[in-house]
């Protein structure tokens, strides 16, 4: 059964109307394009009931997904773990605290695997044999792993600095593979160059308007998974600004349809200081971001130039939110502080999240005695090195329990000095 709801493309600036075609930009104003959806239609068969009936992957609120046929990849992406925190929790001092773990995503292990999903099953809808992205990292794993899957050509296009770990996750795919020289901002340019001479399928370029639609799963799930509830507070990573609008819209669209109680969260933004635009602007009280030149160990969200950094601006004011920046060994530090309290061992981008919902909780922007929500977006084993230098060396012992009863005795001692 066909349950596409997708009537065109609109400017999220002036509304001029356009056909669902592979465009990004309106002719008219420059802004850009978003899905528009036949939302009466939609209500026939997008219900509670019908939601968990399904199979449990992002394609499960397929009405709202703009994709007019059945999806192409993506059977196992989203319905990542809506995670309660009493540890982080009881560290930060809140009382009701939740980890959405995308570092955990399928097949690569971060939130990328839901907006290259919709992107590559509306590449093929369009006609397109090549598909392609401008990536820091995580995008171009995605993209290589659901083009390989689909038998698509493709090519990443990355900065030359990437972490290693990220370029070995993309080459394994066997895409084309090009390291540009300078940061993601001066890669996306030459991508947009390809695309209009070209003409290929790039995922976060022509293929964008579909693209950032992906991200809208992780709200609905969000809801769902608290008992088809909205939470008061949530807090995501911003790079080029796709995730936290579309989250959002997604809430707003659970909103419109009836299928969340309560009012709608307050939206957080996390970015690593030394790429910062949008906090800055919105700190600034500015309309636009001002572009910036990224210096951050944060290399996944190391975006100077947001392409949807305005949209990030209107939902954190519209929402009654706010936005804070996490210096490098902050960001370090709350790699280490979730690992430490709830096992799990994210990024950068994930560890800038947990330093900022830290920060926003110390400053009284976020209540404590309200339910949060922390988006993480990536897994902590893609940049491990980065911890290398922070974590306890492995101590070298013979096979003998004498060794560990020392080891032992020489630990308690070691802590009573400690306590005296």
């Amino acid at each position: 059964m066909n349950v596409s709801t997708l009537i065109g493309l609109q400017c999220h600036v002036c509304h001029t109307a356009f056909p669902a075609e592979a465009t990004y930009v309106c002719d008219q104003c420059f802004g850009p394009l978003e899905p528009v959806y036949d939302y009466d239609k939609a209500r026939a068969t997008f219900t509670r009931e019908t939601i968990a009936s399904r199979p449990r992957n992002m394609w499960r609120y397929r009405e709202l997904l703009p994709i007019t046929g059945e999806p192409k990849t993506g059977f196992g992406s989203g319905f990542t773990p809506l995670t309660p925190a009493p540890r982080l929790a009881e560290r930060l001092g809140v009382r009701e605290l939740y980890v959405k773990d995308d570092g955990v995503n399928h097949p690569t292990l971060s939130y990328k695997d839901r907006v290259v999903s919709v992107a590559a099953t509306r590449a093929i809808e369009l006609g397109f044999t090549t598909f392609a992205c401008a990536s820091t990292g995580n995008l171009g794993n995605s993209v290589a792993a659901h083009a390989a899957r689909l038998g698509l050509r493709c090519f990443v296009f990355i900065p030359d600095d990437l972490e290693p770990y990220k370029v070995l996750g993309s080459a394994i795919y066997h895409p084309t593979l090009l390291a540009v020289r300078g940061n993601y901002d001066d890669v996306n340019r030459l991508c947009s160059q390809v695309a209009d001479k070209h003409g290929w399928g790039f995922a976060n370029i022509n293929l964008r308007s579909y693209y950032a639609e992906g991200a809208k799963t992780m709200g609905f799930e969000i809801v769902e998974q608290l008992g088809w509830r909205f939470p008061q507070h949530v807090i995501t990573p911003v790079a080029g600004g796709t995730l936290l609008p579309r989250v959002f819209r997604g809430f707003r669209e659970m909103h419109r349809l009836g299928l969340g109680e309560g009012d709608l969260p307050r939206m957080y933004g996390a970015q690593a200081e030394g790429s910062a635009p949008v906090v800055r602007a919105l700190h600034q009280e500015l309309d636009y971001p001002d572009p910036v030149k990224p210096d951050t160990i944060a290399k996944s969200i190391a975006i100077g130039n947001p392409a949807d950094g305005f949209q990030v601006l209107e939902v954190l004011r519209e929402s009654g939110g706010w936005g804070e920046m996490a210096t490098d060994k902050e960001i370090l530090d709350g790699i280490d502080l979730l690992a430490e309290t709830e096992g799990i061992f994210t990024e950068p981008a994930g560890g800038t999240t947990v330093a900022v919902t830290r920060k926003l909780i110390a400053a009284g922007r976020i209540p404590r005695n309200e339910s949060i929500v922390v988006c993480i977006t990536g897994n902590g084993y893609k940049t491990a090195d980065i911890m290398a230098d922070r974590v306890a060396k492995a101590v070298p012992i013979t096979r003998s329990l004498a060794d560990v009863d020392a080891y032992l005795a020489g630990s308690q001692a070691a802590a009573a000095e400690g306590r005296a």
